[in-house]
């Protein structure tokens, strides 16, 4: 890594690129439970373990930290992945259509969801009936 002047770049090269590739498997994560479920987190595994030993093998310090910190955060995806299949069960995210039968409670989250579908333009509006607060009680 250059220096400039005394100064070493590497920490905040490591740094950013951690910062980076945590926020790029963040809607990776999503974006996988939401069109395949949790099924493919043995790709994650294998990707995982095939980036850490990789790691192990790369004689480049800043080379095989990234590659090493990539695969810690394919293993930590796996069990984002399972957790993002609960969040998702408790409303937090979208539900796919296509894959509701792979819920536990897809019978209460359509009934959950059709009743928020119908409150949502209530529940967010700015203009609420706010009456009640000025009402005085005899």
């Amino acid at each position: 890594m250059p220096k400039v002047k005394g100064m070493h770049f590497t920490g905040l090269l490591l740094a950013i690129s951690t910062f980076i590739i945590i926020g790029v498997f963040h809607p990776v994560v999503i974006k996988t439970e939401y069109h395949w479920g949790t099924r493919p987190w043995w790709l994650f595994l294998a990707a995982g373990l095939t980036c850490v030993g990789s790691s192990l093998c790369i004689d480049d310090t800043i080379l095989s930290s990234i590659v090493g910190v990539t695969g810690a955060s394919l293993l930590w995806s796996i069990g984002e992945l399972f957790e993002q299949k609960k969040r998702v069960e408790r409303g937090w995210f979208p539900i796919n259509p296509k894959r509701k039968a792979q819920y536990s409670n897809h019978k209460e989250l359509s009934l959950y969801n059709k009743a928020q579908g119908s409150n949502r333009s209530e529940s967010h509006s700015c203009d609420k009936d706010v009456s009640y607060l000025t009402e005085q009680q005899p």
